[in-house]
């Protein structure tokens, strides 16, 4: 059967690469992904313009292929009242063991998001998408007028109805077993955990644009079956995690190919926002302790230097390892093959949506 997402975005195949902010989401990841022929994703959350600018170049020179770059819009709050005194004295603790000097709550600056939305407009990426919130109207007039085609995230029916109203060309239906942070943005995180293959049927069934699939979906079964509940397309986090090309710490990808049960749990423990990761030694420290947790982007920005520490020194158990829930099934292998051995799977089990 024809699959006219597919075709609007040029795809061989109905996979993406999740866009997974933070280092993950390389230019070689991204033009993998792409020349294989599915939709390589950056996650460009945390990159400034020009570290924008410079990998969307990067990319062109790797592939021909069609590929997105992912931004977080909304959720920037800097004006919230908070003590900060709990969290420096746990994190103290941790510094020394790491060979810190002891934390200092960090001065942010405005939301990165126009400045970072503006390098995208220069640099025309074929496809844009989007968490945490919707463009406005202005932004969304702008990137179409660019030719640059929208996706946006929903975890829940009402949330994809914003988006349809919005004139997205498809939707990202983020199911509750998906890896790192929630996209939740129009009611609490704890009402919009709706399994992966429901949330795509309730909007599959709700609105008229067609969905993209996401959460927990790492073999070829789970992506029929997404497939099947009426997904056009499939987005996939956790199992590139473990590829060569991606940009995970070493730590990271040794915690997601050792996981040999699903271990990951929701918290606010690193950024202040809901995600999923595997639970380790600083979500434990944090447990019955939740009122110390700043508020985003400020528990983000007083945690980093943690984890890029604990990154370089392998110290697994104060990193945020993001992973969905079917983490025990990654698969280390380049990401090309990583395409091509889905598609396989696709084909040889078949499926009535395709």
């Amino acid at each position: 059967m024809s699959n006219p997402l597919l075709d609007k975005l040029g795809l061989e195949t109905a996979i993406i690469q999740g866009p997974m902010g933070g280092g993950p989401s390389t230019p070689e990841l991204v033009a993998a992904v792409s020349n294989a022929g599915g939709l390589g994703s950056l996650g460009a959350a945390y990159l400034s313009p020009d570290q924008i600018r410079d990998a969307i170049r990067r990319i062109r020179s790797l592939t021909d292929g069609p590929f997105q770059v992912n931004l977080f819009v909304g959720g920037w709050r800097t004006d919230l009242s908070f003590d900060p005194a709990p969290m420096l004295a746990l994190l103290a603790e941790i510094h020394a063991a790491l060979g810190l000097s002891p934390p200092a709550v960090p001065q942010l600056g405005p939301d990165p998001y126009p400045a970072q939305l503006e390098a995208v407009l220069d640099a025309r990426p074929p496809i844009f998408s989007f968490t945490f919130g919707i463009p406005d109207r202005d932004a969304l007039s702008r990137l179409r007028a660019r030719g640059i085609l929208v996706i946006g995230t929903a975890t829940t029916v009402e949330e994809a109805r914003l988006l349809t109203e919005a004139g997205v060309d498809a939707i990202v239906a983020q199911g509750s077993e998906a890896g790192a942070h929630r996209g939740t943005f129009a009611a609490p995180f704890e009402a919009s955990m709706i399994p992966t293959l429901l949330l795509t049927r309730q909007i599959r069934s709700a609105v008229s644009k067609p969905v993209i699939a996401a959460g927990g979906l790492m073999d070829g079964s789970d992506i029929v079956a997404a497939l099947d509940a009426g997904a056009s397309a499939v987005a996939l986090g956790t199992a590139f995690l473990a590829c060569p090309e991606s940009g995970a710490s070493a730590a990271h990808k040794r915690a997601i190919v050792n996981a040999d049960r699903d271990t990951t749990v929701v918290t606010r423990a690193f950024s202040g926002r809901p995600a999923r990761g595997l639970r380790n030694d600083f979500i434990a420290r944090l447990e019955g302790q939740e009122s110390a947790i700043l508020p985003y982007p400020l528990q983000n920005a007083v945690t980093r230097t943690m984890r890029a520490a604990a990154a370089e020194q392998g110290a697994a158990g104060f990193l945020s390892l993001w992973a969905g829930t079917g983490v025990a099934r990654a698969r280390a292998m380049p990401a090309g093959d990583l395409v091509k051995r889905l598609t396989e799977e696709i084909d040889t089990l078949g499926s009535r949506s395709a």
